[in-house]
């Protein structure tokens, strides 16, 4: 078997190649390539089919996409759509042409509808509009449940797809315009500590998170109010998973960020 990984050099990327290298984790006969933007730009068809056919895999877990953070998204909404959507017909249709047996794609919370009832879970994806901060990216993601379902009914393919929730740890993106709330925040704080200036976090502070500051910008945009997320359907098949503690996680991305400072995405 031989697992190809898309988005290979990202934060899900570093953390599944830990995994997979990690003594006893890898299985007999078991081969796994991680793919960088280096390797190929998977917005472009022909460059996607040529890193395929070099590598020839059997499996693929799909993690590249071209993302954001808030206020990137808002201003770039057709990018992130267009982009996306092309990476991602990209990658299934030649999934397809070389008869990749399974595909794992790993969407976003933010595809669900803006308006729904909590928990959400992976049947209330198409339920309503996605919220408008970044409707562009929600959508691009949301077409690859709508391309599984076609793979399947046209051609029997297996190919599923993932919805973490927020995503935070080590190699992620911690620049203050364009990484996620957690990182961001994180980069500020340290700078903020460093020069001994003011920390100031963008938005009212009212969106439910699990982070509390003390100071708030509130003429910048909070972004979705809410996004509790139902795991029953990870628990069902994987129910001694044990999560990460968020304060033991937020202390070793934060940890890992300041003695990497100079080489971290920033």
């Amino acid at each position: 078997m031989r697992v190809l990984v898309t988005g290979g050099s990202g934060l899900l990327g570093r953390a599944i190649e830990r995994v997979v290298t990690a003594d006893g984790e890898r299985r007999d006969g078991e081969q796994w390539v991680f793919l960088s933007s280096k390797d190929a730009d998977l917005v472009d068809l022909e460059q996607t089919r040529a890193v395929f056919k070099k590598h020839r895999p059997t499996h693929i877990i799909h993690l590249a996409a071209k993302v954001g953070g808030l206020y990137l998204h808002m201003r770039e909404n057709l990018f992130f759509l267009r982009d996306n959507l092309r990476i991602n017909d990209n990658v299934l249709q030649t999934a397809h042409e070389m008869g990749v047996t399974k595909v794992v794609s790993c969407l976003s919370s933010c595809i669900f509808p803006d308006k729904t009832t909590y928990p959400i879970d992976e049947t209330m994806i198409h339920n309503g509009p996605p919220h408008d901060s970044n409707y562009g990216y929600s959508y691009a993601k949301r077409m690859i449940d709508v391309q599984n379902r076609a793979y399947f009914g046209q051609y029997g393919h297996r190919y599923t797809s993932v919805i973490p929730t927020n995503v935070y740890g080590p190699h992620d993106n911690f620049n203050e315009d364009d990484g996620h709330v957690l990182t961001a925040i994180m980069n500020k704080t340290y700078k903020a500590k460093r020069d001994n200036t003011t920390l100031n976090v963008w938005g009212s502070g009212k969106p439910l998170r699990q982070f509390i500051f003390s100071m708030y910008d509130t003429s910048l945009s909070d972004g979705q109010l809410k996004k509790t997320a139902n795991n029953a359907k990870l628990r069902s098949y994987l129910p001694d998973f044990t999560f990460t503690p968020l304060r033991e996680g937020i202390k070793m991305t934060c940890d890992w960020f300041v003695k990497n400072y100079d080489t971290a995405r920033t």
